[in-house]
């Protein structure tokens, strides 16, 4: 038995390849709730993205706002007990805004970006996740993790955006008071060999409700 309620919603944040997918997978089962995954493999912007992030930065945002926001919204309608893979407030807070910083997203774009954004998250009819389980790591053991994984798309990316990335993650997640935070470094957990350290994860977990 756990004292998460059922109609809980948590979510998982954290770098690209630090291992939220896995985190999301095992976290759901040891709860026995739904899960919510970021629908990469039909993006239809995304591989445009990574070829061309200046062309298509606002785009792939917008598409990213708009899907995260009707994901968020279905999970509440359908009574909760979920574990969602990625934020909608990660979006703003680290890919528009460092695009908007490199240059790849214009000053318009952004302005238009961040106001679609306040206008639909930052309101009190918005439902936050109950607690979010920010996930860190080792730079390297990241890196790793996305050449080894597959992705085209991700194993062309130079090794500075990853680094950039890492370093805004870290940088946001100190400011961050959307919810209640809980702070993991994946490398204090096997989750695929060691069956164990999910219910330490869930323990942790519960000291949220």
């Amino acid at each position: 038995m756990t004292s998460i309620p059922s109609n809980a919603i948590i979510t998982v944040a954290g770098t690209v390849g630090v291992g939220k997918t896995t985190m999301t997978k095992k976290l759901a089962q040891a709860l026995q709730f739904k899960t919510s995954f970021e629908k990469v493999d039909n993006n239809p912007y995304l591989d445009k993205f990574y070829a061309d992030f200046e062309r298509w930065s606002f785009h792939l945002q917008i598409y990213f706002l708009a899907e995260r926001f009707k994901e968020q919204k279905a999970m509440v309608e359908d009574g909760g007990g979920y574990v969602q893979d990625r934020s909608i407030y990660e979006d703003t807070g680290i890919f528009a805004k460092m695009h908007a910083d490199k240059g790849t997203m214009t000053k318009v774009d952004y302005e238009t970006y961040t106001s679609l954004f306040e206008a639909m998250v930052l309101n009190p009819y918005f439902p936050t996740p109950d607690v979010l389980i920010y996930i860190d790591g080792d730079l390297d053991a990241i890196i790793n993790r996305i050449q080894s994984r597959g992705r085209e798309m991700e194993k062309q990316t130079s090794t500075t955006y990853w680094e950039e990335m890492h370093g805004r993650y870290q940088d946001w997640i100190s400011s961050f008071t959307a919810c209640p935070v809980l702070k993991l470094n994946i490398q204090d957990y096997d989750l695929i060999n060691d069956e164990t350290c999910i219910q330490d994860i869930v323990k942790k977990v519960e000291q949220y409700f």
